[in-house]
């Protein structure tokens, strides 16, 4: 299973991410961005406790189930081993975190899945990729130029970033040109006034603008 959602995060290059919907938001917001050719969600957890980790657990538990592995669901802002084992058992695939911490790193790979620690450094990204990374999610990205990518890129070659934070439709291929081999995005595509107004026709068309874009890459 590692193997195949490495090569699916490297085929489609997008990771949604989602925070702050209720159950019926994320579903219909989920089946609205499949059908603008979105293959790869986050749901969050919340480092404040609210919604509890439970309650996240269940809501990637009712994606998995409803998407049968045709969208593949992540769980993000991962910050501790429980919370892994707690996504792994309700049917995540990959674990996101902001940060490297080398017991989260260690107990995703021990359960199967895929890797995808934030660092912002060399060091920090040498590091996480030495524990056992399998992508190093470059955040804060939203405080950098594409540039800082395509520097860490000349030495760091064997390493694949990606880009989180601070994408949109204008500058997303200055990213992938710079060496990222995808990205990870939020409000440009779940648009919170159209998801309460009930608008996924209009979230859709976002996804199928960013889809048509990086399928060049």
């Amino acid at each position: 299973m590692r193997e195949q959602i490495i090569s699916e995060i490297l085929k489609h290059k997008i990771v949604v991410i989602a925070r702050g919907l209720t159950k019926e938001e994320l579903l219909n917001t989920a089946e609205a961005m499949y059908q603008g050719g979105i293959r790869l969600m986050e749901v969050t957890f919340n480092a404040c406790g609210d919604p509890s980790d439970a309650e996240t657990a269940a809501n990637i538990a009712m994606l998995a189930e409803h998407f049968q592995g045709k969208m593949h669901i992540g769980a993000g802002t991962v910050l501790r081993p429980e919370q892994v084992e707690l996504a792994a058992r309700a049917g995540a695939e990959y674990i996101i975190s902001p940060d490297a911490r080398r017991e989260v790193i260690e107990k995703t790979r021990e359960l199967g899945l895929v890797s995808l620690p934030g660092a912002f450094t060399p060091t920090e990204c040498t590091m996480a990729w030495d524990f056992g990374a399998d992508f190093i999610k470059i955040f804060p990205n939203s405080e950098l130029r594409p540039s800082y990518i395509k520097a860490l890129k000349a030495p760091l070659s064997h390493i694949r970033f990606l880009a989180v934070g601070g994408v949109n439709l204008q500058n997303l291929h200055e990213f992938m040109e710079a060496g990222a081999c995808g990205i990870g995005i939020a409000n440009g595509i779940i648009d919170k006034k159209m998801v309460k107004n009930g608008d996924y026709a209009g979230i859709t068309a976002l996804a199928r603008q960013f889809t048509e874009q990086l399928a060049t890459y």
